[in-house]
């Protein structure tokens, strides 16, 4: 019998890949809202900023959702739509698809194990913070 073991993120790397992307939050003076899900874009921890937008909420969630379930990052989506403009009109509207930056995934060797996404700044501050996390917990 062959049993099949999978990779994914630990509820303690989530908490504390949350809190460091406050860190980065903090430093740029900004309030986010923060998600990070394992390999299949089930959440495991999450965290909103006191002043952070409400709205955010679900967008900071539904990053980390897209980003696990595709295995790239969101800011792709923009790449993917000029390039493949029809497929924008079916995807765009999609449930919890977000086609815009602040989602990425979480590697360990090349293996995806969950995802980050950060909503709350511009798109740029969002990708920071979420970069930020992914390096100072120590996976790629």
């Amino acid at each position: 019998m062959n049993i099949v073991v999978e990779k994914t993120i630990s509820r303690q790397a989530a908490i504390e890949a949350c809190l460091c992307a406050i860190e980065k939050a903090e430093e740029l003076d900004i309030e986010i809202n923060v998600s990070v899900t394992d390999n299949k874009g089930l959440e495991m921890a999450f965290i909103r900023m006191e002043n952070s937008f409400i709205h955010s909420i679900n967008i900071a969630k539904d990053k980390a959702y897209t980003s696990a379930s595709f295995g790239f990052p969101t800011a792709q989506w923009t790449q993917i739509f000029k390039q493949m403009p029809h497929l924008e009109q079916g995807f765009s509207n999609r449930d919890r698809l977000i086609p815009f930056g602040g989602g990425l995934p979480i590697f360990e060797n090349g293996v995806k194990v969950g995802a980050i996404g950060v909503s709350g700044g511009t798109e740029d501050e969002d990708i920071i913070c979420a970069e930020y996390a992914i390096k100072k917990i120590g996976l790629e």
